[in-house]
């Protein structure tokens, strides 16, 4: 059985990305089933508890004040509309419900006082309960933790080499931080990237290295492919190609073989057959719902005739060692 390991090199990490694609899907699809379930796909929900309005400068994110796009404007939204779409979101099948409000960090406010009320409401329907809120510092991390949350999204979005490409209102530090302040708590780590920035092929690489030989491997690991947005300064970038998303998936599969790899946002651009095979090549889980944030995503219809059609079963919430942590909250 393949070993658990966080001391991987730049050396391996690229010589197992540039595998010929089907010997590297048949060598993923080998450490999946080895570490996992591999019919067993987590369905999770994000919604978005406060959009727009954000002072961050991320180049592909429609959610910036700097930037010309489409999205409405709203507050943080009422707990009661919360707690009603997190149990709408349990009755369509979903085990996890994250939350995601555009701040640059968490201020100690009477916001952050909601969301933690939130996180007591969504963890009392039995649902893996996640945040995405921006900067956390160490006694956030464990307000959010006493209040029974699950898990925290922060993703790295790119190589450190990449990075100020893409963000200039905070560091790749700032990111890693937030991670270490995270698993100080005792919260699990949900942290990946995305795809189809204008990087290159190292800068995915150096991603993928960054996240497994962080000193413990994120549950969960989302790979998404960039969705351009009028009006954000990579608008005009080109769609990312299902070979590279598998490239991708497969090689976090290798690399981090317990961790939950998800398919994430762009999967709304790929049929039954190309999410497939990214299921093939080691993703288990992905989000459902017609909205991640605020791009579009494939209906609870159209994922409920995929599960059936590959014979792929739902995971059940607080499974295996999930369950250890959910018993430690409650």
């Amino acid at each position: 059985m393949s070993i658990i390991r966080n001391n991987w090199t730049r050396e391996e990490v690229t010589e197992i990305f540039n595998t010929p694609v089907l010997d590297l899907i048949y060598q993923a699809a080998t450490v999946h089933r080895e570490h996992n379930d591999a019919q067993e796909v987590q369905v999770c929900t994000l919604l978005s508890v406060k959009t727009g309005g954000c002072p961050e400068d991320c180049s592909y994110c429609p959610q910036a004040a700097r930037y010309q796009t489409d999205v409405e404007v709203h507050k943080l939204l009422p707990t009661t509309e919360v707690l009603q779409r997190a149990l709408e979101a349990k009755e369509a099948g979903s085990t996890r419900f994250c939350m995601g409000a555009a701040w640059r960090e968490v201020r100690d406010n009477r916001d952050f006082d909601r969301v933690l009320d939130m996180v007591k409401g969504v963890n009392s329907l039995g649902l893996e309960v996640c945040c995405t809120l921006g900067m956390l510092t160490e006694e956030q991390a464990q307000k959010l933790k006493d209040a029974g949350l699950y898990a925290y999204n922060h993703n790295l979005d790119t190589s450190e080499d990449h990075y100020e490409e893409i963000i200039s209102t905070r560091t790749y530090d700032d990111r890693l931080n937030t991670l270490e302040n995270v698993r100080k708590a005792d919260i699990s780590v949900c942290s990946g990237g995305i795809i189809g920035l204008g990087e290159k092929e190292e800068d995915r690489i150096g991603m993928l290295l960054t996240l497994a030989n962080l000193p413990e491997h994120p549950e969960s690991v989302p790979v998404n492919a960039l969705v351009p947005v009028e009006g954000t300064p990579l608008e005009e970038q080109p769609r990312v190609s299902v070979w590279e998303m598998v490239r991708m998936i497969a090689t976090a599969r290798i690399l981090m073989p317990k961790a939950m790899v998800r398919l994430s946002a762009g999967r709304v651009r790929m049929n039954m057959e190309e999410q497939a095979l990214c299921f093939m090549a080691g993703a288990n889980s992905i989000f459902a719902g017609d909205k991640l944030l605020t791009t579009p995503n494939p209906d609870v219809v159209e994922d409920k005739e995929m599960f059936q059609t590959l014979n792929l079963k739902p995971r059940e919430a607080f499974k295996g060692a999930a369950a250890e942590k959910y018993e430690a909250i409650s």
